[in-house]
C-alpha cells in the first residue's frame, strides 16, 4: 500500500476542512476498515479535528487501512448523531462514478450549475463534486441533489443530506493498491438557490405534453436545442426512449460521446415530462436508474455507431 507523506496528507485534509466548515461547527468523521470490517464514528468540533495530534491520529489510522470520511454538511449545534434531523445545510454535492470524465466535462461546461467549490478525485475516473450554498432548506437541498443526479447522471444512491465524503489527502483503501484522494478548488463563492438552474426540469413556462408536441421552435436554434425539442415531442407522443436514444446517437456522431449525449438528452426530457405529469422526484430518479441499467453502456459508443451506420 502506498504511504503518502503524513505531513502533506494532514495539511491537505486541514485545508479542505477549513474551507468547508466554519469555526465552532460540529462535524462527523467516519473511519471504516474493509478487513476486518469495522466502523468508528466521531462527532467533534472543527477545531478538535484541526489539531495536529488529531490529524496525525487520522493519518495513522488511514495508513493502517482505515478509510477516512467526513460529513458533507455540519451538524446542528449540540448534535450527537449523524441523522438527517441533525444536519445543517452547507453543501450540494454529486457523485460521478460512471463515465465520470465525460460527465464532469459536461457539468463544467453547463450553465445549469455554478462553478463547483471543490472537485474530489476519489479514485481513477470517480469524482465527488461540492458546491458551498446558503439559504437552502433541507427539503430544497434533497430535491436539488436528486435533480443534479437526473441532469448529470450521478449516483442516485448518494442524495441523502447526511452523506459523507472521502477526506482529501488520505488514501482510498478500497482498492489495491490504494488510491490517494485529491482535490481541486475551481471556485470560492457561496451560492444560493437562484444560482442553480435546476428548474430546467420544471421551468416557469412548462407546457403540457400536447403543447410540447405541437409547439414550433423559432429559427436559428442550435443543433442541441433542436435535438431537445425533437426528443420532447417524440416522448410526448409516446415514442420508445431506447429507440430515441439510439436514433439520436446515430444523428449526432459529431459529439465526442454520442451515446452519452443521447442518453442524457432523453433522460432529462423524460424527467421533465414525468415531473409535469406529477410523478414524485424520488420515482423519477428510480425510473431513470432502472432505464440506465437496461440501456447500452456509454463505453460501447464506438460499437453502437458502427452498427447504426
Amino acid at each position: 500500500m502506498p504511504r503518502p507523506n503524513a505531513q502533506n496528507a494532514t495539511a491537505i485534509a486541514a485545508d479542505f476542512l477549513a474551507r468547508c466548515f466554519a469555526p465552532g461547527e460540529t462535524i462527523a468523521l467516519l473511519l471504516r476498515r474493509e478487513d476486518p470490517a469495522a466502523t468508528i464514528q466521531k462527532i467533534v468540533q472543527l477545531e478538535t479535528v484541526l489539531a495536529p495530534r488529531y490529524l496525525a491520529w487520522l493519518a495513522h489510522e488511514n495508513a493502517a487501512g482505515a478509510n477516512v470520511y467526513v460529513t458533507a454538511n455540519p451538524l446542528l449545534q449540540g448534535s450527537r448523531k449523524r441523522t438527517k434531523e441533525c444536519i445543517a445545510v452547507r453543501h450540494l454535492y454529486l457523485d460521478l462514478d460512471t463515465d465520470a470524465e465525460t460527465r464532469l466535462t459536461s457539468l463544467l461546461a453547463s450553465d445549469v450549475v455554478p462553478v463547483p467549490n471543490a472537485i474530489l478525485s476519489t479514485s481513477l475516473g470517480k469524482y465527488q463534486i461540492l458546491w458551498r450554498v446558503d439559504g437552502f432548506t433541507p427539503e430544497q437541498q434533497e430535491s436539488a441533489l436528486k435533480l443534479l443526479v437526473v441532469i448529470f447522471g450521478g449516483d442516485p444512491a448518494c442524495t441523502d443530506c447526511n452523506r459523507v465524503l472521502r477526506l482529501p489527502g488520505f488514501l482510498n483503501c478500497k482498492y489495491e493498491p490504494a488510491c490517494l484522494v485529491t482535490v481541486k478548488y475551481p471556485g470560492d463563492s457561496t451560492w444560493n438557490c437562484d444560482d442553480f438552474r435546476l428548474d430546467v426540469l420544471a421551468a416557469d413556462d412548462v407546457l403540457p405534453p400536447r403543447a410540447i408536441a405541437t409547439r414550433k421552435q423559432p429559427p436559428n436554434h442550435s443543433n442541441s436545442e433542436r435535438d431537445w425539442a425533437w426528443v420532447l415531442r417524440e416522448l410526448a407522443q409516446g415514442k420508445d426512449a431506447a429507440k430515441l436514444t439510439r436514433k439520436l446517437a446515430s444523428r449526432r456522431a459529431d459529439k465526442a460521446s454520442p451515446v452519452y449525449y443521447a442518453q442524457r438528452t432523453v433522460d432529462v426530457a423524460s424527467a421533465k415530462l414525468w415531473l409535469i405529469a406529477g410523478v414524485p422526484i424520488d420515482d423519477v430518479v428510480t425510473l431513470l436508474e432502472v432505464r440506465r441499467r437496461l440501456e447500452i453502456p456509454v463505453s460501447s459508443a464506438a460499437l453502437v455507431r458502427g452498427r447504426l451506420r
